[in-house]
Formats: C-alpha cells, sequence, structure tokens
C-alpha cells in the first residue's frame, strides 16, 4: 500500500509485490532477485539478518547492526542498507517535534528493531540510552553496546526519569497489559512513550492515561519506507500519500494483507 501510492503520486513506471518467502529460505529470494532483475526488496523479519550475509555489500549502518531491511541494486550490485533507524528518528523529528539531542532515553527490547533504534538515538546525540533487559540478558547487553559510552543496560524503573520511551519488543501484540512493557504509573507528562506495535496497544493507552503523550509505531514505518523509496528511486517520497495509504490500510479501507510489521 505505501509504495504503490508512492509511485502512483509521482507518475513512476514501479509496481511493489509481496513475496512470501519462509524462514531459512532468504538465498533463494536473493537469487530470484538477481535472476529476475528487481530493482529493490524491502526486507521483513525474520530474515533480515540472513540477507545480511547475501548481498554484495553493505551500508556503514546495516553492517553494524548485521540486518538488512532494503536491497538496492546498482548494476550488477546488490547492496543492503537498514533504514529503520532514520525511520524512527524522523518519526520522532517530524511527527512529534521531539529531538533526541541531549535527551534520556529508555528502550525495552534489543531486536532487530531495538537494535536499529538504539543506535540511531545514541548516533542522534542522546545522552543517555538504557535497554532494559528482557529475557536475554545477553541480548540487551548487545545492544547498549551499539550505542557506545551513552549505552547501558538497567531495570525498566528508569522509564521514570526518561524522557523517552520505546517499545521495541512484540509484546502488546497479543493485547498483554501494559504493565508487561513498563509500568505505566512511572509516566507521566512531559514525556514521550512510542510503541512499535500498532495499532494503539494497551501500553499506548496507559501511558496516555498518564498524561505521557504516546504513539504508535506507524510513523517509523511510514518513514522507514519513504527513505527505501529514496535509495530505489532517486526520488523524494511523498510522505503524505503514502501515510493516507497507511491510514487506510489500517482503518480497514484496504486488503489485510497490505498492511506491513515495522520489525
Amino acid at each position: 500500500m505505501l509504495h504503490n501510492a508512492a509511485f502512483r503520486a509521482l507518475e513512476l513506471d514501479w509496481a511493489f509485490f509481496a513475496f512470501e518467502v519462509p524462514e531459512g529460505e532468504a538465498p533463494d529470494a536473493i537469487a530470484g532477485m538477481r535472476a529476475l532483475g528487481l530493482d529493490g526488496l524491502s526486507v521483513t523479519k525474520p530474515h533480515k539478518a540472513a540477507v545480511a550475509g547475501l548481498v554484495d555489500r553493505l551500508s556503514p549502518t546495516a553492517e553494524r547492526l548485521a540486518a538488512v531491511n532494503v536491497v538496492v541494486r546498482q548494476g550488477t550490485v546488490l547492496v543492503g542498507d537498514n533504514t529503520d533507524g532514520q525511520g524512527f528518528l524522523d518519526a520522532l523529528r517530524l511527527d512529534q517535534g521531539f529531538d533526541p539531542a541531549g535527551r534520556r532515553c529508555v528502550v525495552r527490547g534489543a531486536g532487530g528493531a531495538g537494535r536499529a533504534v538504539i543506535l540511531a538515538l545514541a548516533e542522534a546525540g542522546a545522552a543517555d540510552v538504557v535497554v532494559v533487559a528482557g529475557r536475554s540478558p545477553e541480548k540487551a547487553a548487545t545492544g547498549a553496546a551499539l550505542a557506545g559510552a551513552v549505552g547501558r543496560v538497567a531495570s525498566a524503573e528508569e522509564a521514570g526519569d526518561a524522557d523517552l520511551v520505546v517499545n521495541a519488543t512484540s509484546v502488546g501484540m497479543g493485547g498483554e497489559p501494559a504493565e508487561a512493557v513498563v509500568d505505566p504509573s512511572l509516566l507521566g507528562p512531559g514525556q514521550l512513550v512510542v510503541d512499535l506495535v500498532y495499532p494503539v496497544t494497551p501500553f499506548v493507552d496507559a501511558a496516555r492515561g498518564q498524561g505521557a503523550t504516546a504513539v504508535n509505531g506507524l510513523g517509523m514505518l511510514i518513514h522507514q519506507a519513504a527513505h527505501a523509496f529514496r535509495l530505489w528511486t532517486g526520488e523524494d517520497a511523498p510522505r503524505e500519500a503514502m501515510s493516507a495509504a497507511a491510514l487506510a490500510a489500517l482503518a480497514g479501507l484496504a486488503p489485510a494483507d497490505a498492511r506491513a510489521d515495522p520489525r
């Protein structure tokens, strides 16, 4: 929905299709891209790490994250990039008027999306990037290391002193209570809360109830797609058209199978 709306808006002779690729079959998908001469791919979980090892070259960001969410053909060379972090920062700055420079940030989750968020916040000048350890303390430590000197692992209680709180886990997709992410009583006015799950989760509702500004992950989805669009086409993405398509899809005005998961 996002990309086809953008192609229509700019009258580009491009089309975007979904290819179902079972886990473990990413090598066949990349071989198919080469054989068919496709100019680009979006890559979603669980293939991001696998594709990083299959392309010819990685962008510096994709190399650091060891994860690819977009592939671009440059002549005969396939380049893997990762636009998740830039998409997240654009959603903060353009949609919420929030600049992470000098801010205290807490991130719950250090999977693919979490690592992209952690690295992006550190590179944007955040003063403190706290990674909340979940089921895998080792993964949390690896994620925090991406933030360098400003990264550390701590408990969810640090959310009470944060300017920005991010849920980068899948908790909430199944309707789990807000407390499964962060105790809502720690949150309040002056804080920005972002849940990369969408649509609105109990965590977002609870944060709003405490007076915090809270949003879901739709903004990140749109903005990371806009970066991918520019990498493929060389054109600035028509973000308003992409946003309208995404909102229509979530409102049930488009086929359900056109919707996407930002992770």
